[in-house]
């Protein structure tokens, strides 16, 4: 099998402008000659004129845009490299005070001859599946909220209080429809309320294939150490999988940070150096899930209390709590990275989650362990717990298999305890 071209010995350098029905394609050669006149065609011609026109010797970039997945799949086969641009740091591009698309392609090409090309990470498919189907339930949760704040705006636009407990249960459903108000707002009610009978459902569904996922390769062998920290349960867990995608990309604590967008701005120049706030330019999703999980940590977990009230001392809560975050997401680098268990880790309350990771799976997503199997099959990985027998904890008292067992099903735990 013979090796791919290097990087500086590519006969051509093409770009493609992706667009919704048509791409704009074109080249230089490593001399920064044209070799391919940029030329317009639709995606249909494009996928015939592609296998006979892009070969091993040649290099391809692409402009990220929502559909580039896709075609990064359908011309890597043919390339010997393909790689996906950054837009927002392709300058010449976004500061070109004349912009069509064929001098954006013949930027592009040039930008790669000269090995310049800011590359974006190309998520295989089982990551790409993953982050949409959490987008997909980003929305319809999203859509909920928005459904049950319009009711709650009803009930104080008429001075009512909501009912106790879970207002929207079904339990209250006849107290919700026997609502005094105007014809109108009685329709908009209705439709609400029939609106959410839809969405629950969907919702719930969604929640019962994220769980099956997380007991699945590739994501259940690195569920397991995410889960042992305090606020990463099965979504936000799967959440910030869906948003590392491969750990080993990350040399250090720092670029996960930094992806994350919850590192520090800087302004050094001359003797002048000041941090600032956050950057914020990273992945959305998983700053704000460990922001989410970070508030859940102090307010559960007796160290990361700790360091939340010592850093209130000297910054609001608001910016304690996004130091929280970092440093919380600091450990997820390391326990991704060295697969090892939390040193601030409680051995219960991780049994305790386990227990509830192993109710969501039926017993083939167990790998055909028992529920007190699961967790003892998982602690011993972590290899922690070993003195625990029983969880005590929420109204639990659930009892754990013992390591003999374990072993006794699992001997290749032997290397591991």
């Amino acid at each position: 099998m013979t090796s791919p071209p290097s990087s500086s010995s590519f006969e051509r350098y093409l770009a493609i402008d992706l667009h919704k029905a048509y791409v704009v394609i074109g080249g230089v050669n490593l001399q920064q000659e044209p070799v391919l006149s940029p030329r317009r065609m639709d995606l249909d011609h494009f996928a015939q004129w592609l296998p006979k026109n892009v070969h091993k010797t040649d290099a391809v970039v692409l402009e990220a845009t929502t559909n580039a997945w896709a075609l990064y799949d359908q011309v890597s086969p043919y390339a010997g490299k393909t790689v996906i641009a950054h837009p927002a740091k392709v300058k010449l591009i976004a500061e070109a005070r004349v912009k069509t698309d064929k001098i954006d392609v013949g930027h592009l090409a040039r930008l790669l001859a000269a090995n310049l090309i800011p590359e974006v990470w190309v998520p295989p498919e089982p990551v790409r599946e993953l982050r949409a189907l959490l987008a997909h339930r980003n929305r319809l949760i999203r859509t909920r909220t928005g459904i049950r704040n319009r009711l709650h705006s009803l009930l104080h636009r008429h001075n009512l209080s909501a009912p106790e407990g879970r207002a929207f249960a079904a339990s209250n459903r006849e107290w919700w429809e026997s609502l005094c108000v105007s014809p109108i707002e009685q329709l908009r009610l209705h439709q609400d309320l029939a609106l959410l009978d839809f969405l629950d459902p969907q919702i719930e569904t969604l929640d019962q294939e994220l769980a099956r996922l997380s007991g699945s390769e590739p994501w259940a062998s690195q569920f397991v150490y995410l889960t042992q920290l305090p606020g990463l349960a099965t979504i936000n867990a799967l959440t910030v999988l869906a948003a590392v995608g491969d750990i080993t990309r990350f040399p250090s604590a720092e670029k996960l940070v930094g992806y994350a967008g919850l590192g520090a701005s800087v302004h050094d120049s001359g003797q002048k150096h000041v941090t600032g706030k956050i950057t914020k330019q990273g992945r959305k999703d998983l700053r704000w899930v460990m922001i989410e999980a970070a508030w859940v940590a102090v307010y559960h977990h007796p160290h990361w209390r700790e360091q939340f009230e010592r850093l209130k001392q000297r910054k609001t809560p608001s910016k304690a709590i996004v130091a929280i975050a970092r440093k919380l997401l600091v450990v997820v680098w390391h326990v991704l990275t060295e697969r090892v268990a939390d040193r601030h880790a409680d051995p219960e309350m991780i049994a305790f989650k386990l227990l509830q990771w192993a109710w969501k799976l039926d017993q083939v997503q167990r790998g055909g362990l028992t529920t007190r199997q699961f967790i003892r099959y998982y602690l011993l990985r972590l290899q922690m717990g070993k003195e625990l027998s029983r969880i005590h904890r929420g109204g639990v008292n659930q009892p754990i298999a013992s390591v003999e067992e374990l072993l006794a099903l699992r001997p290749e735990l032997k290397r591991t305890t």
